[in-house]
């Protein structure tokens, strides 16, 4: 039997899976890795110490598995967090730490600069977002001002699925979404590099080639066969960032679909009727040719989740959800914050903090934990609404993600909403997705294939109107609370940690 493989390079882990050519999981692997906090504001991989080890690990577990079966794996693809930025050298050795998405803030200043170089206006209409931490022009800017040594010699620009392509290949290779993460470098509308910004920006490297996310862009190499376990000469896709490979998983691909991501931070994906624009929110291409997209990312959810768990001495995850449900809606008059690594949309914020009020000698851990799933909630909420004024029109929504193994947490989200959500039969994720592009690639699928049946439809239920009616006082505390929560972050910047 003919198989894909697909792998996705995560924030806390990766996964991969075997899947047949219709969309069948028949395996799957993952591994855990660390994710570096060197400083406040810097959040970084090892490429090849997370990303290609990763990788590697996965495919020849995954890759053995199908040979014992009988099996052939005969295309692969891959995707990961983003958008990164890492700069190699002529060899494409990596020069330094790959640089995450928004959640690394140290770049701020430089987009800050960038956006009163260019213009807002400008920025929003040709490349679809404005500046901010999450996008990829401002990191390579910040290295060019504060690793210039590095810099100098750079020769390519990668990011995480486009590295793991250039060393299964040799192909030097982006895909055209996670180009359009790369503000201000790339226009969204014409599909191409902006050369004049790449030539002020990137000065010295070379653009990679533009492709789609299921585009073949070359073979596996006899070296990254014996490396990786994977049959040399089998086609290779492009694959993209995380989120638009798991909208994929879950057979997101129609304008009015929407995809809510549920893991360690929150994503959304809304597919759109073209281009279209929001300072609140990303404006990208998609992950099929032509197709565009509108993005929110929450900079925390699940992992301010774990963060309580850890804190309250790491009881089982099922118990803290037990009691997190047995609590009623509006968590015995908690209300939270989800701010706890800053925001990134509705608005980009990273001295954003988090908050929980209401607290009282008769709170527990339980009620703790449901205010900060409601929050998380409620966040997903603020992103909607402006996904709505930005003229999208949601007709279906999709979840998908670690978060959907329990009801709780989706149930909490469509009461917040008010909207049905779908929960698919198979929520493993971006490397589903991935294994889709591979199969497409190999010209043995279309793009859009429904790869993913329903399993389950959540209704709004009666906790809807109690949440209609904190969801104004949720905005309220963010907005009374604002400029507090910026001197707070100043204080902690300033603190030494050891």
């Amino acid at each position: 039997m003919d198989l894909v493989l697909g792998v996705d390079i995560g924030t806390g882990s990766s996964k991969g899976v075997l899947a047949t050519l219709d969309g069948r999981v028949v395996a799957r692997e993952s591994r855990p890795h660390r994710t570096d906090n060197p400083r406040p504001g810097h959040v970084e991989h090892d490429a090849d110490a997370i990303w290609w080890a990763d990788f590697a690990a996965i495919a020849r577990v995954l890759t053995d598995r199908a040979r014992e079966d009988g099996d052939d794996v005969v295309a692969v693809c891959t995707s990961g967090v983003g958008p990164t930025v890492l700069l190699a050298d002529d060899a494409g050795r990596p020069l330094h730490p790959a640089i995450l998405y928004g959640v690394d803030t140290r770049a701020l200043a430089e987009a800050a600069e960038l956006q009163e170089r260019y213009g807002a206006e400008d920025l929003l209409r040709r490349c679809g977002s404005q500046m901010s931490s999450q996008a990829a022009g401002a990191k390579v800017e910040w290295l060019r001002r504060h690793r210039p040594e590095e810099f100098s010699r750079a020769r390519y620009l990668f990011m995480c699925n486009s590295y793991l392509v250039f060393r299964l290949t040799g192909e030097y290779v982006l895909d055209h979404h996670s180009a359009s993460q790369a503000t201000p470098l790339y226009d969204r509308h014409a599909a191409e590099w902006i050369p004049e910004r790449c030539e002020e920006i990137a000065a010295g490297i070379p653009m990679p080639r533009l492709v789609w996310p299921s585009d073949e862009v070359g073979r596996v190499s006899a070296a990254a066969a014996e490396a990786t376990g994977l049959p040399p000469g089998i086609p290779v896709a492009a694959g993209t960032i995380d989120a638009w490979a798991e909208a994929e998983s879950v057979d997101v691909g129609r304008p009015g679909d929407l995809m809510v991501m549920y893991g360690s931070t929150m994503f959304l994906v809304a597919v759109t009727d073209g281009p279209r624009t929001s300072p609140a929110l990303w404006g990208t291409a998609g992950a099929r040719p032509g197709q565009s997209t509108l993005a929110a990312g929450m900079a925390s959810s699940g992992s301010a989740t774990e963060w309580w768990r850890e804190t309250v001495g790491s009881p089982p995850v099922a118990d803290l959800v037990a009691e997190a449900a047995a609590a009623p809606a509006g968590a015995h008059g908690l209300l939270a914050l989800p701010y706890f690594a800053g925001e990134r949309t509705p608005f980009a914020d990273a001295d954003a903090r988090g908050a929980v009020l209401g607290l009282t000698l008769r709170t527990t851990r339980g009620d703790v934990q449901r205010a900060l799933l409601e929050a998380t909630a409620f966040g997903v909420r603020h992103n909607v609404d402006a996904l709505e004024d930005a003229g999208v029109e949601v007709r279906r929504v999709v979840g998908v993600g670690g978060g959907t193994g329990s009801r709780l947490w989706p149930q909490i989200v469509t009461d917040v909403t008010g909207r049905p959500q779908e929960l698919p039969a198979e929520r493993i994720g971006a490397s589903l997705g991935d294994a889709k592009f591979a199969a497409v690639a190999l010209g043995a699928v279309a793009v859009d294939a429904t790869w993913n049946s329903v399993e389950v439809v959540t209704e709004p239920g009666p906790d809807a109107g109690v949440y209609a009616s904190l969801y104004p006082a949720y905005r309220r505390l963010h907005e009374a609370t604002a400029d507090l929560q910026h001197q707070l972050s100043a204080l902690e910047r300033s603190s030494d940690r050891g």
